[in-house]
């Protein structure tokens, strides 16, 4: 049962650490970063695809599948967590927001008093959205409800 938690919180994780990965501009994607660790040189990673020479239009339709399959892979990871009893899918979120809010933190902490303002700006709006976008879920929810009652 351990061993079944970790490995989904693992596979919870890795969609978040992918889109991470710094880049220098909109078509840079998974696999295609120019940031630190990235191209030829001692002690640095190969990008995927970078000995390619793709065109950007290759690049944005290589980016789209691989964005639909870290999509997919969330769907596969979520229908596994909810097979988890409450308890352990709670547990388990705890820890990931835990995780979350340190490295928040963590990130608030190299800033400039200017830029922690901004930044307490960004996270506020994307607090914002996401309580919109669970008020959506829960009245999309009800609406299926009630629409099977008349049926």
């Amino acid at each position: 049962m351990r061993k079944t938690l970790i490995a989904l919180m693992l596979a919870a994780a890795l969609p978040a650490v992918a889109m991470a990965s710094p880049g220098d501009g909109p078509s840079d994607g998974p696999g295609f970063g120019k940031g630190p660790g990235f191209g030829p040189g001692p002690g640095r990673h190969r990008a995927p695809y970078a000995e390619l020479n793709l065109t950007p239009d290759q690049r944005q339709q290589i980016d789209k599948l691989v964005g639909g399959e870290m999509h997919g892979d969330r769907e596969i990871t979520e229908r596994y967590l909810q097979k988890l009893p409450a308890a352990d899918q709670q547990a388990m979120k705890n820890e990931i927001k835990a995780g979350q809010d340190k490295t928040q933190a963590d990130i608030r902490a190299l800033l400039k008093p200017d830029q922690q303002k901004q930044f307490d700006a960004i996270k506020q709006k994307e607090d914002q959205r996401r309580a919109e976008w669970k008020e959506f879920q829960a009245w999309k929810a009800s609406k299926g409800q009630t629409a099977d009652k008349t049926q």
